[in-house]
């Protein structure tokens, strides 16, 4: 049976960890529970925000509405098509987990996105990518359902619009598409990710000799070393999006700034590294309220005690306030920010 609850404390139900109520919380585990909130919705509408593991959500305030968590598991290979594997994974299947059940299969493939937290169904809407992976390049399909018509879909890759740290179900004529399941598409000889500049080093001269395993447990021991667990440190990750330019614009900032990162994109753009601009103004350790900006990585806003919604967009203000004045460039928010009546698009 559904659970339901009211007058919800979110700050446990979140990685932030910051305080903010919610009307209603239901937890959906099944497809039975999945109907059952269809109709509920129907008879008792309210603004609604979809919540898997709550790794990339800011509650700037209370929100009047109602919180509907996706907690649903199921994982399961396919069959095999053109050389590779078909696995399909519940929408509320821990992220980490899924990787670690697929590499204990010998199912290689996403261990360049190892030991990020969240869920599966959440993977898709930011097209989440980490040491030279994006979760895209590995999805075949994703399914779901449309809250508002009932009615189930399914998209192909090509159909959900991957884009850096993007898809079509960040766009507003997509709010009503939920995600249930994802299925991944496993090359059997896929060739090992190793380009990343701290992956060169680990694995430099090593060849053919590492294995996807290997790949995991560098990329889980290069994370903990340099972002902080957001199960002793509240945060989201990287709150900010590295800015993709014009190669007229790199050239332009290279010429003021000849140790900007820069790194081409296949499309032609360059990106630039917002990380290294936030600590070029000085604003490592940059504090609003109980909101930090992270001592090791500027990209990181943690929850350094007592810390409210408020506080962060203050400091987010504050943060893209001052790397514009120096660069030029107004760097993007990557987490959703959830205000009063739902998603908030600008700070």
């Amino acid at each position: 049976m559904m659970q339901q609850f009211t007058d919800v404390d979110l700050s446990a139900w979140t990685t932030l960890g910051v305080p903010a109520r919610a009307q209603e919380v239901l937890v959906l585990e099944d497809d039975a529970d999945l109907a059952c909130w269809l109709e509920r919705r129907q008879a008792a509408p309210l603004p609604e925000l979809v919540l898997g593991g709550g790794s990339n959500v800011v509650f700037l305030e209370e929100f009047a509405g109602r919180v509907v968590r996706l907690a649903t598991r199921g994982r399961e290979l396919l069959g095999e098509e053109d050389g590779a594997r078909l696995v399909r994974a519940a929408a509320g299947e821990p992220w980490d987990g899924f990787v670690r059940w697929c590499l204990a299969h010998g199912w290689g493939g996403l261990e360049n996105l190892a030991a990020i937290p969240g869920c599966v169904g959440a993977v898709p809407v930011q097209n989440v990518g980490a040491y030279g992976l994006e979760v895209g390049e590995r999805i075949a399909w994703v399914e779901g359902v449309d809250r508002d018509t009932g009615q189930a879909w399914k998209l192909s890759a090509a159909e959900c619009g991957f884009g850096y740290r993007t898809s079509r179900f960040k766009a507003p004529e997509s709010a009503s598409l939920v995600i249930t399941a994802v299925t991944f598409r496993l090359p059997r000889q896929a060739s090992l990710r190793l380009d990343y500049p701290d992956l060169q080093r680990r694995f430099a001269g090593l060849g053919e000799d590492v294995s996807p395993a290997e790949v995991y447990a560098a990329v889980a021991e290069i994370r903990a070393r340099k972002l902080p667990d957001p199960r002793v440190q509240g945060n989201v990750g990287s709150f900010f999006k590295n800015p993709l330019v014009s190669p007229e614009v790199a050239e332009r900032l290279a010429a003021l700034h000849p140790d900007l990162p820069r790194h081409p994109q296949p499309d032609g753009r360059v990106k630039l590294a917002a990380g290294w601009m936030i600590e070029r103004c000085g604003l490592k350790g940059a504090r609003e309220g109980g909101a930090r900006v992270h001592e090791r990585q500027a990209l990181v806003l943690c929850n350094a005690g007592g810390a409210r919604g408020a506080d962060f967009l203050a400091l987010a203000r504050r943060v893209r306030e001052t790397v514009a004045e120096r660069f030029g460039l107004w760097l993007e928010v990557e987490p959703v920010l959830v205000g009063r009546e739902g998603v908030v698009l600008q700070l």
